[in-house]
């Protein structure tokens, strides 16, 4: 598999194989060697929200031997109903997702390599992060980060596991390069203008965990070797009225800009690098200054003290200031919660932290 990784699995292997994952070891289209090969397996995990929380938990358990989590978010109270590695001490101090998760994660299963990016996905780091991997599963939600996803997946010759879920109802497939056709070949180039979210229609907790663990299903097929039993369609879901929607992938589209064409413009500059961003209505901006570099945040914590509450924990900074809170980040990124109008967002920005 990638990387060359060296899982330290010889002098455990039988033990790991008969013992933590016998049951599933007596699955026959798993058995000893999928084990094995699952063991020796690199995934990257897009979004610790409520997908993301499960897919991680279920691939760690697994016995996948490296797991990759990513994800720019902290912990808060609205998430503890559907995101099932955090808890309330977790949104009490704002811990940063994929560190909590990973924490967690790692007393779950120690033999597996758990390692948390507190960072946002976006065309400069994209692959660096995932190009050394063998299946990309994609927790996210916005289609911005999925159609980055579809460009790493298609250049880099990397299958990834698509899926959202709103309300009661869930949509997955999973994408091969070469066997299926790609995200840009089902829903053209430009993400939906409109879309629903949990913070504007809801959503449940069990339409997660079917969706999340449908896409789980095929990567272990997928790293196991069972392609042959790879789905190869749209599968839609809604749980609250039991109904199950299977539509055919078919072949990739003529003329796709990206599988047919090997145009990647997600993976470019000329796709925009927004300052800006609405976090999924939640009432928080996110500011991102170009080429702001790595701060330190001691010494901002230091800087901020005398105007407001300051606390650290980990990778970040959290400084409320009245009605504001702001979450700072190493790499200069912001959270502004408190607002959702993206100019009052920089204003603080650069008036606490400078452009």
């Amino acid at each position: 598999m990638r990387g060359g990784m060296d899982l330290q699995s010889g002098e455990s292997a039988g033990t790991n194989v008969d013992g933590r994952y016998s049951r599933q070891v007596l699955f026959r289209p798993i058995g000893r060697m999928g084990q094995e090969k699952l063991q020796h397996s690199r995934v990257a995990v897009v979004g610790l929200g409520a997908l993301g929380t499960v897919q991680a938990t279920q691939l760690v358990r697994a016995g996948v031997g490296f797991v990759r989590l990513i994800d720019r978010d902290i912990v808060e109270e609205s998430n503890l109903q559907r995101q099932s590695l955090y808890d309330e001490q977790d949104a009490q101090f704002g811990r940063a997702k994929a560190e909590a998760a990973a924490e967690k994660l790692r007393l779950a299963n120690s033999k597996v390599i758990v390692e948390a990016q507190v960072n946002d996905l976006t065309w400069r780091n994209a692959e660096d992060l995932l190009m050394d991997v063998d299946v990309m599963v994609d927790g996210t939600d916005n289609f911005e980060v999925r159609y980055l996803l579809n460009d790493v997946s298609v250049k880099h010759g990397i299958p990834w596991a698509y899926g959202g879920v709103v309300s009661s109802y869930g949509t997955l497939a999973f994408f091969q390069p070469g066997q299926t056709p790609c995200l840009a070949c089902l829903f053209g180039d430009e993400s939906p203008a409109h879309q629903d979210t949990c913070d504007t229609i809801g959503v449940i907790a069990p339409a997660v965990s079917v969706v999340a663990s449908l896409q789980v299903t095929e990567v272990l097929k997928f790293l196991t070797g069972n392609s042959e039993n790879l789905s190869r369609e749209l599968v839609q879901v809604d749980v609250w009225n039991t109904e199950f929607t299977r539509i055919q992938l078919g072949s990739p589209h003529a003329g796709c800009r990206c599988c047919q064409k090997k145009e990647f413009p997600w993976l470019q500059a000329t796709q925009g690098d927004a300052m800006t961003v609405s976090l999924c209505g939640r009432h928080t901006i996110q500011v991102r200054p170009k080429d702001k570099g790595d701060l330190s945040l001691d010494e901002m914590a230091i800087r901020l003290a005398p105007l407001g509450q300051v606390r650290q924990n980990g990778s970040l900074l959290r400084f409320e200031m009245g009605r504001m809170t702001l979450t700072l980040f190493k790499d200069g990124r912001a959270l502004i919660h408190g607002t959702d109008d993206p100019a009052e967002a920089r204003s603080l920005y650069a008036r606490y932290i400078g452009m």
